[in-house]
């Protein structure tokens, strides 16, 4: 039985769709004014692997992500940089393709981007507007926060207290401090649009109103991001859709921790964040990947560039692990043994049927490797087939381990090489040559041989089938 723990109960649930065996799921994207960094690599992977958990337990799932395509930041971006506002988010939108290629995301089935529904933004703010929820002010439109009883039941905050808590700058185009503007008019050579309130352009919030409710209905299922959304962006989510509708807009809120470097959260503000390419270039994104899996989506997850070596070196080891079971299960036709394979798939389960908890799923990864090395050992192959084939179902969910082992490998040496001094002819002239000085009893010849290769990051090791060479 699945639970999920809801932000808007505070509690752990049961998770029960709407409609028996489907799930409709919305995760807000980012705002396409700069590159990636490893706070949104937290939110991606995280609702990547529940995405696919929930399709591995035979849900049909209908993903939806948005994209933030018109925003401040955007506009000042492309002033700053002489240039439309399109062309900013343009290059970041393929920019963040690639981003979600290098940490193994799948693509959601719907992308959405804002500029595309403005006609769907300004539906809803003409609903809500007739229903006395929103009011216009000099070209803009603001929802009155004052008029819905139970504004802040998602961060469980009361209008008071958020009024005497907020350093709130006198507006007076608002009716109320916390009114929130959902259209906004336009200022010269910035993008616009036309709306029966004049030129302008959507608020933040009302886009992911529009579009999430266009493809999923309202209520739906499942909707996700980070915690620094849950106010004000997903709260003010709520009041716009349920005072539209008139019905709960969402079942289940499910929301990630942040990223923290050291004792400090990481954040643009700060200028500590580190992007997604620039990670992936160093150490590869399935390193950052591992990383993300290895803490509790909810939790806060310590950041370091030696937690990410650390992972790194651990990711080069589960390749090794199923490298080595490939080629010993090579052209063996034992049948898998049910009762293994299904042990090992328990485990995996049991842990992500606890809220999603990747650190548990990861153990059961682990566990299946080490028994998977104990049945190659001890020549048990219809057990090794069966951990094999149970390690490859539980790498296809967390998108650890789930690529080609000989491939991997074959990657990590390539880059060796590419870093290096030397050619792959080279390294295995001197694995030659080492060899014969071993046959000759130059023991001082082949220990030289082996560190200068373990300077340039090249790992020797010998077996019985000779000696082969790794990437440090």
């Amino acid at each position: 039985m699945l639970r999920v723990h809801n932000t808007l109960s505070g509690k752990l649930e049961e998770f029960q769709p709407l409609q028996p065996g489907k799930v409709g799921m919305y995760v807000c994207g980012v705002t396409v004014y700069d590159r990636s960094h490893i706070g949104h690599a937290r939110a991606l992977v995280c609702f990547d692997v529940i995405c696919r958990y929930l399709e591995f337990v035979g849900y049909d799932v209908k993903f939806v992500r948005n994209l933030t395509d018109v925003d401040d930041k955007i506009i000042k971006r492309a002033v700053e940089r002489g240039v439309p506002a399109h062309q900013v988010s343009e290059e970041n939108i393929a920019a963040f393709n690639e981003d979600m290629r290098v940490l193994g995301c799948k693509r959601p089935d719907l992308e959405p981007k804002a500029t595309e529904h403005i006609d769907d933004m300004i539906g809803l703010i003409e609903e809500l507007i007739e229903k006395e929820l929103a009011y216009e002010s000099s070209g803009d439109v603001y929802f009155a926060v004052d008029k819905l009883p139970d504004y802040g039941k998602l961060s469980h905050r009361r209008l008071e207290d958020m009024m005497a808590g907020a350093r709130v700058e006198v507006d007076e185009r608002k009716r109320h401090p916390m009114d929130f503007a959902m259209w906004k008019a336009s200022k010269p050579d910035e993008p616009a649009w036309d709306s029966p309130w004049g030129k302008g352009r959507p608020g933040w919030h009302i886009e992911c109103s529009a579009m999430s409710s266009k493809y999923l209905g309202q209520p739906f299922d499942i909707h996700g991001g980070g915690n620094d959304l849950v106010f004000p962006h997903h709260e003010n989510e709520i009041a716009q859709s349920e005072g539209a509708k008139g019905a709960e807009f969402a079942r289940y809120w499910l929301h990630n921790g942040m990223v923290n470097l050291g004792t400090e959260k990481m954040s643009k503000s700060a200028g500590n964040m580190m992007t997604i390419a620039a990670c992936a270039e160093e150490y590869g994104g399935e390193a950052l990947r591992y990383l993300v899996v290895g803490t509790h989506y909810r939790g806060p997850l310590d950041f370091s560039v030696d937690r990410l070596q650390e992972q790194k070196k651990g990711l080069d080891r589960i390749y090794e692990n199923l490298a080595r079971a490939d080629e010993a299960l090579a052209g063996r036709s034992a049948q898998a043994a049910d009762e293994v394979r299904d042990q090992v798939v328990a485990a995996f389960r049991e842990g992500m049927d606890e809220d999603f908890n990747t650190s548990k799923a990861l153990a059961a990864l682990h566990d299946g490797l080490r028994a998977m090395n104990r049945h190659i050992d001890a020549e048990e192959w219809p057990q090794a087939t069966a951990c094999r084939q149970a390690v490859a179902q539980i790498a296809g969910v967390l998108g650890v381990g789930a690529q080609s082992p000989a491939d991997y490998i074959d990657a990590q040496k390539q880059q060796t090489i590419s870093a290096g001094d030397l050619t792959a002819d080279q390294i295995e002239a001197l694995i030659t040559e080492r060899l014969e000085a071993r046959k000759s009893k130059n023991f001082a010849r082949a220990d030289e041989i082996r560190d200068d290769l373990k300077a340039q990051g090249i790992i020797l090791e010998d077996g019985p089938g000779g000696t082969t060479w790794k990437a440090t």
